[in-house]
């Protein structure tokens, strides 16, 4: 996880430079979403594999893809070459992550899994603080290219270690006992909707809204087949620890996309500014997770849920607030440590309850779903969030006034994270 967290964090600040040396600057945001897009087709292989074999062979295989794809982005000779590799490399994330969730629902104790979830999120403290600063630095003084075969180079590291580890696979499950094959088709259009869905709400022509209304259409007809029955209805257990993956995430990220464009385009606060916020967040984050972990680890998760949300609630105030030009500029900046600050809280004990609402053999199942709706979460947030924003402007508002608007709508799904956690109550 440590040096996946390296993999990860340094490749973002380095794909603008590649696009624009690729000549690609106006396919950028489909580049950035394939990401997100393969990663929800990742996790449902992710989660049936590690149901059906154990967590190993699938987490053994996502490392490895890994270290390929970014081999196949460092060879890019063309922007839908650099496209592939990032959407194989989501693929390997969803794997993953999903992999390392059951495999903690697989080996630990319920009263355990919090410490394990918190070490988890420290694992991305160090990769924050020098991943994107090395990177920025090797991609200006070298080659962009140079910072994808460094981080193969170093991502190589754990496939190794993995090695010996799957010398000893897990007994095969009995006919009987196996769960259903994973629905790939439903998967992969769910995908492409995702990515449909992130290249749409770049833009305001009727170009880029036909693809937000075809995204929408297919993620309302599929989506729902890739998650617990109940999930958007809120049913007690499951469904409703799934929603609030969902909620929360695309809270998270939708504060992590604007709060920065806002300082840089609105209040002219220095670049450095917000390289301090990103670093705060993830540090915050791990912070908020050692907590829930150790001071908090007697407190029922769900009530934990809840005092994650009253933080994230906090940072959306302070979003809003510094979209008012006659507070400082730099209101804004602190509302990312402090969403993430909520989210290392809420993420660990949504992820405890999650496991201990799943049947002993589903911890893949759940996972996957997990993974799911924290993308579609992802997507869904940012996207109403970006038409606020642009409905605004088009009538004729203010930026200032368009921004506050769209942290605005960040409320709705921060009160609902408060309202709801009582109906993910561990049974």
């Amino acid at each position: 996880m440590f040096l996946t967290g390296f993999a990860a964090l340094a490749v973002v600040p380095t794909l603008p430079t590649a696009t624009a040396d690729l000549h690609g600057v106006a396919l950028f945001p489909l580049v950035a979403g394939c990401f997100v897009a393969a990663s929800l087709l990742g996790g449902v292989l992710g989660g049936t594999w590690s149901d059906r074999s154990g967590a190993r062979d699938p987490l053994a295989a996502g490392v490895v893809l890994t270290v390929l794809t970014l081999l196949v982005s460092a060879a890019s000779t063309s922007i839908w070459q650099l496209a592939a590799g990032r959407f194989l490399d989501g693929l390997a994330a969803g794997l993953s992550a999903v992999a390392v969730n059951a495999a903690i629902g697989q080996a630990y104790p319920e009263r355990l899994r919090p410490r394990v979830l918190a070490l988890m999120s420290a694992c991305w403290v160090i990769p924050s603080l020098v991943g994107p600063p090395v990177a920025g630095l090797v991609s200006e003084l070298w080659s962009w290219r140079a910072v994808f075969y460094g981080l193969a180079a170093l991502t190589a590291l754990p496939a190794l270690l993995l090695v010996p580890v799957l010398r000893r696979h897990a007994q095969p499950r009995t006919p009987d006992d196996r769960p259903p094959r994973p629905p790939l088709f439903i998967a992969a259009v769910v995908s492409v909707a995702a990515a449909l869905g992130q290249y749409g709400v770049s833009g305001r022509d009727a170009r880029h809204l036909l693809f937000v209304a075809l995204a929408a259409a297919l993620l309302i007809g599929f989506a729902p087949r890739l998650l617990p029955a109940g999930t958007w209805r809120a049913l007690r257990g499951l469904p409703t620890t799934v929603l609030l993956r969902g909620l929360s995430s695309g809270t998270f990220f939708t504060l992590e996309a604007y709060v920065p464009l806002l300082l840089l385009t609105e209040r002219h606060v220095d670049p450095v500014v917000s390289g301090f916020a990103f670093t705060g967040a993830a540090i915050a984050w791990a912070a908020g997770s050692w907590a829930q972990g150790r001071l908090l680890q007697h407190v029922p998760r769900h009530r934990v849920v809840v005092l994650g949300a009253l933080v994230m609630s906090a940072a959306v105030a302070l979003a809003v607030l510094g979209t008012h030009p006659t507070v400082p500029a730099l209101t804004a900046a602190p509302a990312m440590p402090i969403a993430a600050l909520g989210m290392g809280l809420l993420a660990p004990a949504l992820t405890v309850l999650s496991l201990g609402h799943s049947p002993a053999g589903r911890e893949g199942h759940t996972s996957s779903a997990m993974q799911t709706n924290q993308n579609l979460g992802q997507v869904a947030v940012l996207a109403l969030a970006s038409a606020v924003l642009n409905t605004c402007l088009s009538l004729g508002t203010t930026q200032l006034a368009a921004y506050a608007a769209a942290f605005t709508l960040l409320t709705a799904p921060v009160a609902l994270l408060a309202l709801l956690a009582a109906r993910a109550r561990a049974a």
